[in-house]
Formats: C-alpha cells, structure tokens, sequence
C-alpha cells in the first residue's frame, strides 16, 4: 500500500508540477534579456535549481506521507487496538494489553528475563499513549511536547517480581498514569496471569521531561499538562512511604567492569542508550555462581543523566549481607542467636543484595549515569505459582 501511496502522489506530482512549473519557467527564460545582468546559462541554471528544491520538497513530503500512512498513528482516542491486543480500562483512561511470552525473551530457565520483562513495560507504556492520540513523531510524546521540543526520561523506577513468566505464557499488562510533583509524571504497572489473574510483576517508575536539543530538564508546559492530566490516577501499584536510599559506590567496589562501550543496537529514537540496557551492564558484574542458584526479585534504579554512543561506562557493584533472620528449619530467629552461632551467622551473611553504580569513565572526572539496587531470591525448582 506504502508502494502505491508513493506513486500515486509522484504521480500527481509530474502532472501538476511538470506542466505548470516547466511551462512557467518557459515563458521566464523567454523573457530573459542576454545583455541583462544573468546571461541566459544563468537563468538556467537559476531554474534547474528552483525545479531541483521543488523536486527535494515533493521528495520529502512523499516521506512524510509514507511514513504516517505505515504507522498509522490515531489522532483520537482509540478504545480497541485487535493488532496490539490493547484495550482502555479504568474507566477509559487506564490501558491493558495480552501478551504472550515469545522465545527470544526467555532464559536458559525458559522464563522471561528480567530485561525482556522491563521492554515488555516500556512497550505497553508507548501503546497506552498511542491509544490515547496524544502521540506525536515523538518516542512518546504528545503533541504539546514536541512544540516545545521536549522528550521524557525517567528517573527513578522499581520493579518487584513475585513470578517469572514461562516461555508461552498468556500475560496480561495493565499500566497507567498519575501525577508525580508539579512536573512530574508516575507511571505504574501491573503484570499477571491470563490464566489465573495472580500477579506476577508490579512496577512504579517516575518520569520527567527533557529538552531535546539543550538536553536540560524542563517544567511541565501548561499545553502538557492540560493534555494529560484527564489522564491521570490516584493508584499505585508499589506504596512507597519513603524512597529507599541509594548509597553511591567508590573504586574500592568489589566488583568493577570497565570499558563498557554503547553499541548502536543500544541507542534509541532519542538517540541515548535506552534505559533497560543498564539493567544488563549492572548484572554482569555479579558472579556466576551466585546468579545460578538466585533469581531476581527486585531492583530500584535511580537515573543521574543520559548516556551516548560516545561514552565509555564502567559497572560496580558491592553485595549487600541478606537482612532476613531466617533458620534452618524456615522459622524466624533473633539476632542475638545468630550472633552467637557461627554456622547461622554465616547463612545470614549471604548476599541477597547489591548495590549497583554504573558511571561514564572521563578523562578528569567521572559522572553518575545510574544507581541501583538489587533483591535476590534463592531459586527453587520446584515451587510453582499455580498448579501444572
């Protein structure tokens, strides 16, 4: 269809500009005087070039056409999109969306990775906005947001995961949207079973806006906020009373990667490394032995500035001793115990977290880009969230 939209429109092109510019410029060329002040090669090439930039012109609004015919971006609220698999929920401001768990977003485990489940957000995040027909050409923004020149970035999130889908698996996402300060914006999520409704993931994040060419955080333009707070909800998926502090880490972390660089594939439409991928860079610095017993329950990840295909990144990370006082036989014990026995005492001491910082690598001085946060689980086999 893209194919003959194109040619339809060149098409219509020749004919409107072939006749009417070539005949105009004709008649201008009859009219040029040779002992003027452009000879007649001048006058030429004077209309070659006017035909040339009419040409370009045609060229990219082709382009411009082509591309909005293929993605086809609505331009009012959508309440049913049967490709996305996505439907308006929450009395029509909330969005839920079924997705099934392919094979290239599974582990060696055959459940989906952690990274597979944070795009998996970040998608539903971007449908919700298109089904609103607030978007733009924008990686999420709205109409208003691109007048100003303005993008989102997030800088803060938290993910907690009680279950890891299985490769197959019928999930379904619910995701919406609330105020987060004056301006502000949360973002929450909610992944569960199809099958049983229990809830596998929840997940918070906290975005702002950001100017495109200056690269500066901004306030919320009145134009913004009046397009999106119809939108928003008072409910939260993680209730938080009070942020948990993020220790930054030095050079005496007990694991340090160096010389991470960006690879194209990182970058995203607003042209920096796209936040899931530091989820990967920080996980490569935990052991091997200690990611195959452990799984990931949560992480907390709080974002400092954007990272470029120029930069080079360096991973820390530092284990945290567990802070649950659990036995042998499963039940709660005191501390004073565990103090007291050294056999318990060194259970207790195993690392069920980290803390994380990955920073760019300059030449005088080194800048945060993120710091985080990580829960671990010991992984048992054999419990299952439902029965087979």
């Amino acid at each position: 269809m893209a194919y003959v939209l194109q040619h339809v429109i060149t098409a219509l092109y020749i004919q409107t500009t072939g006749r009417g510019e070539r005949e105009s410029n004709k008649q201008k060329l009859g009219c040029v005087k040779i002992n003027g002040s452009k000879s007649l090669a001048a006058a030429k090439v004077d209309l070659l070039r006017q035909d040339h930039a009419i040409a370009v012109g045609a060229v990219e609004d082709v382009e411009v056409l082509e591309e909005q015919f293929r993605q086809n971006i609505p331009t009012k609220k959508q309440f049913f999109d049967p490709y996305r698999q996505g439907v308006i929920v929450e009395e029509g401001v909330g969005y839920r969306q079924t997705v099934v768990i392919r094979s290239y977003e599974v582990g060696p485990d055959k459940t989906a990775t952690i990274e597979s489940l944070l795009n998996l957000l970040q998608e539903t995040a971007l449908n919700h906005v298109w089904m609103s027909g607030l978007l733009s050409d924008g990686f999420g923004a709205t109409h208003g947001m691109m007048k100003h020149n303005l993008i989102w970035v997030v800088s803060r999130m938290q993910v907690q995961v009680d279950h890891y889908p299985i490769w197959g698996e019928v999930m379904e996402i619910d995701t919406w949207v609330g105020a987060s300060g004056k301006n502000g914006m949360r973002r929450d999520w909610l992944l569960r079973s199809k099958a049983t409704g229990l809830v596998f993931v929840r997940a918070t994040s906290t975005w702002v806006m950001m100017n495109q060419k200056t690269r500066r955080l901004s306030k919320m333009p009145d134009e913004v906020r009046a397009e999106i707070a119809p939108w928003f909800i008072e409910k939260q998926a993680i209730e938080e009373e009070s942020p948990e502090k993020i220790e930054k880490l030095d050079s005496n972390a007990r694991y340090v990667h160096s010389n991470l660089k960006p690879k194209r594939s990182d970058l995203d439409m607003n042209h920096h490394v796209n936040n899931v991928k530091y989820v990967r860079w920080m996980l490569e610095t935990i052991p091997d032995e200690f990611l195959e017993k452990h799984q990931l329950s949560g992480i907390i990840l709080e974002y400092r500035r954007e990272c470029g295909s120029s930069d080079v990144v360096q991973s820390l990370s530092e284990p945290q001793p567990s802070h649950k006082n659990i036995g042998l036989n499963g039940h709660s014990v005191s501390s004073q115990i565990l103090e007291g026995n050294g056999l318990l005492g060194s259970l207790n001491q195993r690392p069920f977290g980290y803390t994380h910082l990955l920073q760019t690598k300059g030449e005088f001085k080194n800048e945060e880009i993120v710091r985080g946060k990580t829960r671990w689980k010991e992984k048992t086999p054999s419990a299952k969230p439902f029965p087979p």
